[in-house]
């Protein structure tokens, strides 16, 4: 089972990807546009990263507010799942994605990555956190693991 890890923003999408063995996410790329709403481009550059690594699932971080509450970011995280459930058929699951960016730029700071290099990798370090913390939640919840599994199972039955 290979997942994709997305971090939804503004004008960027962090890409991350899990390794074969389910055991880390790793960062992948940041897709860019000019415009919030300018979205095709992105859907075709995650549809081409879909096939050329035969992604199985897609975690899109959702941005919850620390009270739990939804806004508009969220909003438009949830937009942006179903736009790519719907284009993909592949299952997607939002993930509360609450302070991942504030631990990515530590984890940059940490490294002592420069301001210039840091605002180019960030959003990818930032999926890798979503994906990663996901990822271990399933190996805390095997019926969780299980579910998902099935439904990979049932687009694979469904679309081949």
């Amino acid at each position: 089972m290979k997942l994709m890890g997305l971090d939804y923003g503004s004008v960027t999408v962090g890409v991350a990807l899990s390794d074969d063995l389910f055991l880390t996410a790793q960062a992948q790329e940041v897709i860019r546009r000019k415009q919030e709403n300018k979205l095709r481009q992105t859907y075709q550059r995650i549809e081409q990263l879909i096939i050329e690594r035969k992604v199985d699932a897609l975690v899109v971080g959702y941005p919850k507010h620390l009270d739990d509450s939804i806004g508009e970011r969220a909003q438009k995280s949830e937009e942006f799942a179903d736009n790519l459930q719907r284009r993909t058929g592949l299952p997607v699951v939002l993930w509360d994605e609450r302070l991942t960016t504030v631990m990515a730029h530590r984890i940059l700071d940490a490294g002592e990555v420069s301001l210039e290099k840091k605002q180019k990798v960030v959003d990818q370090i930032a999926a890798a956190i979503i994906l990663q913390s996901y990822m271990d939640y399933l190996t805390g919840h095997e019926d969780k693991k299980k579910e998902l599994e099935e439904q990979i199972s049932e687009r694979k039955r469904t679309y081949n």
